[in-house]
């Protein structure tokens, strides 16, 4: 089992940043590749990035390039998400997930984060 805790969420106007953070506990963190999923009001989950178990490989959605950036410490169990020229239809809830290696199936989620971003 993996516990995932995000925080870092909250109200910031257009152009402004945030960092999300998630902490995760329980089987180690560097046997899971980590993504950051968003979703908006009335619709799917979206995948926003995602990093290699050893963070060398990031992949991001075409909406977030060149203002998101995906990072994780496994020394400190951790994956963050920095977000830059926010934008209002970058608004929803924003879930951290463990991906196992092996399946690669996200296996684990975070109760998520608000993210509302104000024009």
């Amino acid at each position: 089992q993996v516990r995932l805790v995000e925080s870092g969420g909250g109200l910031v106007q257009a152009g402004g940043s945030l960092r999300l953070s998630c902490v995760a506990s329980g089987r180690p963190f560097s046997n899971y590749d980590m993504g950051w999923f968003r979703q908006a009001p009335g619709k799917e989950r979206e995948l926003v990035a995602r990093i290699t178990w050893s963070g060398a490989t990031t992949v991001y959605a075409d909406s977030v390039k060149g203002r998101f950036t995906i990072s994780r410490d496994n020394t400190k169990n951790t994956v963050s998400l920095q977000m830059s020229s926010l934008k209002p239809e970058d608004t929803g809830v924003y879930y951290c997930a463990a991906r196992n290696i092996a399946t690669r199936e996200y296996g684990f989620w975070g109760q998520g984060t608000q993210v509302t971003v104000s024009s």
